[in-house]
């Protein structure tokens, strides 16, 4: 028996029920994941499926079945003209169901990793890149209002010894704070957000603010070795660098 399943919001398809349940094993068909063959009035998770025994098929005639101009919508498993749709990262959404869909996501339901779109390499870069940007302004203004305080005339006192350690400990603070404190509460920094994308956990959801602060240090990490630890994102299936392996979190487009 042909199965058929859906894989970022399009029919994939048909597989074998053996090969089915081995998608499932490897973590491709969730258990939300919506699959039909033919005799099934509609599409229906797996794990609906499943409870009842793959391999039994209904007496309903089939459903229409997605083409490459329709798509199944993630909500209601139905299947419509892909420009009536809404897209959000991998997956699409009837109008119907657009109202509930949003409402989900204001609410931070989590969406299963086959509905998310990994941020590639070069945008995450340019994230990092305008985040090390801000903070390098912040530094230079803190140097610069400091810096009336290191050019005064006369002999030395002892707190112009101690003047870098504040600045160096000033800036290490805020680095932090702002790391996690954005990524911990809206889950992204402001360098993220310009490029549209955020850091979410590995089944979509929220990230934590210890994880957050986790996550600070394990990218201390990626960079000591000679960044290697940030261009492990360029190779890796879910473009996670060194430190989303470490944390478990993934970083998606918006």
């Amino acid at each position: 028996m042909n199965w058929y399943y859906v894989d970022a919001g399009q029919q994939a398809g048909p597989v074998e029920e053996s090969q089915l349940e081995e998608l499932q094993r490897n973590g491709k068909i969730q258990r939300d994941t919506l699959v039909w063959h033919e005799g099934m009035a509609n599409w229906q998770p797996y794990h609906e499926v499943s409870a009842a025994g793959l391999g039994v098929a209904g007496g309903a005639p089939p459903v229409a079945t997605a083409t490459l101009d329709t798509g199944v919508c993630a909500e209601c498993g139905g299947v419509f003209n892909l420009q009536d749709m809404i897209a959000y990262g991998g997956i699409h959404v009837c109008a119907t169901c657009k109202p509930v869909f949003m409402q989900k996501l204001a609410e931070g339901a989590r969406l299963s990793p086959s509905a998310m779109t990994y941020a590639t390499f070069w945008t995450r870069f340019a994230a990092v890149f305008l985040d090390g940007l801000i903070m390098w302004v912040f530094s230079f203004a803190l140097q610069m209002a400091t810096l009336s305080f290191r050019v005064t005339p006369g002999p030395p006192s002892p707190g112009m010894f101690i003047l870098p350690f504040v600045i160096f400990f000033v800036q290490i603070a805020v680095a932090l704070s702002y790391e996690v404190v954005m990524v911990g509460k809206y889950g992204a920094t402001l360098g993220k957000m310009a490029c549209k994308i955020k850091v979410v956990t590995a089944d979509g959801g929220k990230v934590s603010y210890l994880r957050a602060l986790g996550r600070y240090f394990a990218k201390m990490l990626s960079g000591m070795i000679c960044l290697v630890g940030y261009i492990m994102a360029g190779f890796d299936e879910e473009k996670r660098a060194l430190h989303d392996r470490i944390c478990d979190t993934r970083v998606v487009l918006k």
